[in-house]
């Protein structure tokens, strides 16, 4: 049986998952042009995306937010895994903020005002790092205090 989450890992991973499921799911949802829109933005970051139709795209990239998203709510996955996947997913989108032209000040990392949505993935991507470096780790005092005391085997 997997164990359930540290309840100081709900927070990050209900309010994040909460985001990006809504996002996902607003995306199955999305008209030609918006499937245009995002397939155009993707493609000038991620250029190989231009064999994808932007419909297909826009399915995919939907239904990856409603993966990741539900990997972060439902609590028996566990918390190393769900932050793996933010993690990857929130650093594919930082890679939108950086190389699609217009998005930051000129010569800076500081978001102009077209690139404060996509700033916010810096902010999952740390979320997600959080994530990946959760629970007691192996050696530590608390690991070693609860297979002591309560008999369970990290």
């Amino acid at each position: 049986m997997l164990p359930l989450p540290d309840p100081r890992d709900f927070p990050p991973r209900i309010a994040t998952g909460a985001f990006i499921l809504n996002a996902g799911l607003s995306k199955l949802k999305a008209d030609e042009a918006t499937a245009q829109g995002l397939h155009g933005m993707a493609c000038t970051a991620y250029p190989f995306l231009k064999k994808i139709e932007p419909d297909r795209f826009t399915r995919l990239l939907a239904w990856s937010e409603i993966a990741v998203g539900s990997s972060l709510l439902v609590p028996f996955v566990p918390t190393r895994l769900a932050g793996l996947a933010l993690t990857g997913f929130s650093g594919g989108l930082l890679g939108l903020y950086l190389r699609v032209p217009g998005m930051r000040e000129p010569g800076s990392l500081r978001p102009s005002q077209d690139g404060v949505p996509l700033a916010k993935d810096s902010w999952m991507f740390g979320i997600g790092l959080g994530l990946l470096g959760a629970g007691p780790l192996r050696g530590s005092a608390a690991s070693h205090r609860c297979r002591r005391h309560r008999g369970c085997a990290h």
